[in-house]
């Protein structure tokens, strides 16, 4: 099934940029939230619970307060799609809830996302590989948002139903593209009611340089933390840059030597849940050569270890795609299925936000 690609803006307010959204990606948003279990099982009952008012309603307050003109689209959102204005908040805010949930088993990794990432700038080549994984309730429903805003600024993300783009990764028209690694930070490591990673996502989406993507993410006080692949194809660098709750920070320049993110801390000490998944994904690409584009795509497709294959088909986590950005191509594709066949869907060119037929 083709991805979706929905052109919008310049639009006179950001709420009416997330109507457009909304609007045009009805269908798509109610399916994913009637099949979303994690919305479903959890996020709702914990929202009719009164303990969890103090939390949801400082989430709104801090984020809208931080990021006025992403708020108003994220109601956009809502409204434009005729969903729920909470379910719209429950599974944008999922990462800054679910941890606390009174789950049966605490020690538990909330599963609801894990990527793989492998990065390298060196003489030879320049390239940021990323698998974006996830639930089975988001296979069939994202899709492509390209965006003009008022100020000229174009941006292209891969979208989650009913999330602020993007979630996963994308790009502007300055040549600053990310990619997303989730972390797994302990419960007492987060800040509850803090910044939620959606926003600083969409936030970057606005970034002019790298330096003020960097400065982006360390000026906003995050609840959950995660892991940003940033790259700037202008000035041929990539950076890893891992955060946590209380401003906490660790940037990592990459080079010659291929650097492998999947969903655990890898420079940046904090106390961290164990994820096997993610350690075994981690120790399978260690062994693994890693000179060429196609054997960063190998890897990439590996399904060696079938408990915790790098490229997953379920029956939890699927592998929606995998983006390859080349940034001496100064190209984002993305590849459908198996990324060892690099069977391409989509080219853009970097850092016009153009169409290449693949």
């Amino acid at each position: 099934m083709e991805m979706e690609m929905f052109e919008v803006g310049p639009c006179e307010s950001a709420y009416q940029m997330g109507f457009s959204i909304g609007e045009r990606f009805s269908d798509t948003i109610k399916s994913r939230l009637d099949n979303d279990l994690v919305l479903r099982d959890q996020l709702l009952p914990f929202a009719q619970t009164p303990q969890s008012q103090p939390l949801i309603q400082a989430l709104c307050n801090n984020n809208k307060n931080k990021f006025p003109r992403y708020w108003d689209e994220l109601i956009g959102i809502a409204e434009g799609s005729g969903v729920p204005i909470l379910e719209i908040i429950l599974i944008n805010f999922r990462k800054e809830i679910l941890p606390f949930l009174q789950k049966e088993v605490p020690s538990v990794v909330d599963c609801s996302d894990d990527c793989s990432d492998i990065l390298v700038v060196s003489d030879s080549m320049a390239i940021a590989a990323h698998n974006e994984d996830a639930n089975v309730a988001l296979v069939g429903h994202t899709y492509l948002v390209k965006a003009k805003l008022q100020n000229g600024l174009s941006f292209l993300a891969y979208t989650y139903a009913g999330e602020l783009p993007s979630c996963a990764f994308g790009f502007n028209g300055h040549g600053l593209a990310f990619t997303l690694n989730s972390v797994p930070p302990t419960n007492d490591e987060v800040a509850a009611g803090a910044i939620g990673r959606n926003f600083i996502s969409r936030d970057l989406l606005e970034t002019i340089s790298l330096e003020n993507a960097i400065l982006r993410i360390r000026s906003a006080e995050v609840s959950v933390g995660h892991s940003y692949n940033l790259i700037d194809v202008q000035t041929r660098r990539i950076v890893n840059v891992e955060t946590a709750s209380r401003f906490r920070f660790s940037a990592k320049e990459i080079g010659a030597t291929p650097f492998f993110h999947a969903n655990m801390y890898t420079h940046l000490q904090i106390n961290q849940v164990q994820d096997e998944n993610s350690t075994s994904r981690q120790r399978r690409a260690d062994v693994l050569p890693k000179g060429s584009r196609s054997e960063f795509l190998s890897i990439l497709g590996d399904t060696d270890n079938k408990k915790y294959p790098i490229y997953m088909t379920g029956p939890t986590l699927y592998t929606l795609c995998t983006a390859l950005i080349d940034l001496d191509e100064q190209t984002l594709s993305i590849i459908q299925g198996n990324p060892k066949k690099n069977v391409i869907s989509h080219v853009f060119s970097l850092p016009l936000v153009g169409l290449k037929k693949p």
